[in-house]
């Protein structure tokens, strides 16, 4: 049986803007996986972003995080999920305040994350894009420009990925819009907060679909930090303390990766071949240990 909740109003301050000291304190401890198989539930926030992790119109899961969870969890004989819909700013805060028990949102692994959070094995890779208004008017074609040109302004979600590259490409904070959720990125555009909205390829190609009045970039430019391009690993996240419960995920993940199920999976929410061979690409505990 699967059941959703929506939390809301933890997430109006984006968790990355937070001293590591001050997020820490209110953390709660996470129940071990034997309460959980003994009562057979648990709670696993989405951030409702599509087609990563977000909830269908009966509230059940969708989207590669919930879909490969759904099968882990009732492999460990976990049947009864609980989705909690929150931002994804108020992902991490929320599993260290103990309000969900883990999230299935397909967040990218990043080493000032996994200080804070217990990251599965990769489930997914993913690289960037930008949308812009119809027929690209101010002709930006890739994130380096919003460091290169000071008549652009860049719409981000709070807490995601992309404040990161900005702040390492040296984009001027001014320059910066941070959005609430996925959803606000459109009007932001079309109401001249923001010249572009900047996210997954997946991401953008979505929302390019939802208005005749935005677009995305054509022969978008990869990012670079440190010579590298740009790309992100998606993985489950849990609490810190939830040591014995993200091994066990990881043990039965594992082993689904190697099947044309979990590549179905992806391939049916958009992922790319190319995708599916990146994310066995790297380990967590290679991508944790990476330095930004």
């Amino acid at each position: 049986m699967e059941r959703s909740t929506h939390d809301v109003g933890r997430g109006m301050l984006a968790w990355w803007a937070l001293p590591l000291a001050l997020t820490v304190v209110g953390s709660a401890q996470a129940a071990s996986l034997d309460e959980l198989q003994e009562q057979g539930s648990i709670r696993v926030a989405v951030a409702n972003e599509v087609p990563y992790g977000y909830l269908d119109d009966s509230g059940q899961g969708q989207g590669p995080g919930p879909e490969v969870a759904r099968h882990v969890l009732g492999e460990l004989g976990i049947d009864d999920i609980e989705w909690v819909v929150t931002s994804f700013g108020d992902l991490i805060p929320g599993l260290e305040e103990g309000r969900f028990d883990m999230a299935a949102a397909e967040m990218a692994i990043r080493p000032e994350r996994c200080q804070r959070v217990l990251f599965s094995a990769p489930n997914t890779s993913y690289g960037e894009g930008l949308l812009v208004r119809a027929a690209n008017p101010l002709e930006i074609n890739g994130y380096a420009d919003f460091a290169d040109r000071d008549d652009i302004r860049v719409a981000v979600l709070g807490g995601a990925t992309q404040v990161d590259i900005m702040t390492a490409l040296g984009v001027p904070e001014d320059q910066v819009v941070v959005i609430d959720d996925n959803a606000a990125a459109i009007d932001t555009l079309l109401d001249d907060r923001a010249d572009a909205y900047a996210g997954t390829g997946l991401t953008v190609s979505r929302l390019e679909e939802q208005s005749p009045e935005v677009e995305v970039v054509q022969n978008f430019e990869d990012p670079k930090v440190n010579g590298e391009i740009v790309r992100s690993w998606g993985a489950f996240t849990f609490p810190l303390d939830a040591t014995t419960l993200r091994d066990a995920f990881d043990e039965v993940l594992l082993d689904y990766r190697n099947t044309q199920a979990w590549q179905d999976i992806l391939e049916d929410n958009g992922f790319t071949q190319d995708d599916v061979l990146n994310a066995f690409r790297f380990d967590t505990e290679w991508l944790c240990g990476q330095q930004e």
